[in-house]
């Protein structure tokens, strides 16, 4: 983790950085600035994920950070340094993980460091559940998690025939022409495959990807029929609708 010092004191920096070198393993690099300027530039081009800052400076405190980088932007965690405790409330509100009062004793630099990298954690896992919901949303992710009774199954989209509602329950036929019996309701999967257009739901009872369309029969009110010669219902209000889709493809 790349850990970055801005204090506008050479000595205090040097004293910071072997209490870093010293205890704190999980940092592989340390930089230094001496005023916030500086420091700010080096943020953009060297994206910490630390910040040790220092608050009583010439020109520039360092509770002006958030002048030049956008709070909501952070991506690294802020540890203020300082031999004056009269500025914690003003830290704190800019989401501070530490306030650390000089001289800096080792376990309390070890301490800040510990409660600073779970907050990273937390940050970049937070990151990574976003990104996955955007990969949902924009149909990259390809594969729809199943809850089993022993576990968790992983089928492709494209592996699936349809969904048929069973109550609370949800059936899924699937090309291997197996069935799978899955304790959610359709109205959960019709949510969650909003996005893919190759899915359609023709009756409320019916989830169907329209891959797997084998033909459309008019007698009887008018039926799908699927690859696996399952029949699929078309309620009233969907048929011209339905026949609309299929037009394009």
């Amino acid at each position: 983790m790349k850990a970055l010092i801005i204090d506008d004191e050479r000595k205090a920096r040097s004293v910071l950085r072997i209490l870093l070198e010293e205890n704190c393993n999980d940092i592989s690099e340390i930089l230094e600035a001496e005023d916030l300027l500086t420091g700010v530039n080096l943020i953009k081009k060297e994206q910490p994920k630390l910040v040790f800052l220092d608050i009583e400076m010439p020109e520039h405190s360092g509770l002006e950070i958030i002048d030049f980088i956008d709070k909501e932007n952070y991506s690294f965690e802020i540890i203020f340094v300082t031999a004056y405790n009269e500025y914690a409330i003003q830290a704190f509100q800019l989401s501070a993980v530490d306030y650390l009062l000089k001289p800096v004793r080792p376990t309390q630099i070890k301490d800040a460091v510990s409660k600073a990298l779970k907050q990273i954690n937390k940050n970049e896992l937070n990151i990574k559940l976003e990104e996955l919901k955007k990969s949902i949303n924009s149909k990259e992710l390809k594969k729809i998690a199943l809850p089993l009774s022993n576990g968790i199954r992983f089928i492709d989209f494209d592996d699936i025939i349809l969904f048929e509602a069973d109550g609370m329950y949800t059936k899924i036929t699937t090309v291997e022409n197996s069935e799978l019996l899955i304790s959610k309701p359709l109205k959960h999967f019709a949510s969650l495959l909003i996005s893919q257009a190759t899915f359609y739901k023709p009756h409320r009872s019916y989830l169907i990807n329209l891959k797997f369309i084998k033909e459309y029969i008019k007698k009887d009110g008018g039926y799908i029929v699927m690859t696996n010669d399952q029949a699929v219902s078309i309620s009233r209000e969907k048929k011209e609708e339905f026949l609309k889709v299929v037009s394009y493809m």
